[in-house]
């Protein structure tokens, strides 16, 4: 048998049966980082960019994005999400750190709602600032740690420190 679960005995894809898991309370963190020319991230925390509060349209943006997980990613199941926070810190000169929480009592977690709203998240920033910045990258998005269900807790170690 396949360690695979969205797969079936025949190699097919399929959405998994939960019916049988308890319902308990799920969370999932995920981070990523975003990297630009410093003056571009200067110009974002300083709200000095044509369109606006980049960090209030990007923090809905990955709110709007988690909820919405299951239409994007075909065998995810929606989940009736009890809390999501999307916030943003400066990590390095040029590097903003996009991180997620999602809280959910459910029968199954949301790591992808939380790796899915760090990257719609980043991808508002971009869409924001592009028209000053169009080398930025999206980066390292990855879960953290998630805890609650059947496979029990997991924790990333500590993330890589930046390259120079």
């Amino acid at each position: 048998m396949s360690d695979l679960t969205h797969l079936d005995d025949k190699g097919r894809a399929r959405m998994v049966d939960v019916s049988d898991k308890a319902v308990t309370v799920r969370r999932a963190h995920a981070s990523g980082r975003l990297r630009m020319q410093q003056a571009t991230l200067e110009r974002i925390l300083s709200g000095d960019l044509p369109k606006g509060d980049v960090l209030a349209v990007a923090r809905t943006a990955g709110i709007m994005a988690a909820k919405q997980t299951s239409s994007l990613i075909p065998l995810c199941h929606p989940l009736p999400l009890d809390a999501v926070t999307v916030q943003f810190e400066r990590e390095a000169d040029g590097v903003l750190r996009v991180e997620a929480t999602i809280t959910v009592t459910a029968r199954t977690g949301a790591e992808m709602e939380a790796l899915v709203a760090v990257s719609v998240a980043g991808l508002t920033v971009y869409d924001m600032c592009k028209a000053v910045d169009r080398g930025m990258q999206l980066t390292d998005v990855r879960l953290l740690e998630k805890s609650g269900g059947r496979s029990g807790d997991f924790r990333r170690e500590p993330p890589p420190a930046l390259e120079p």
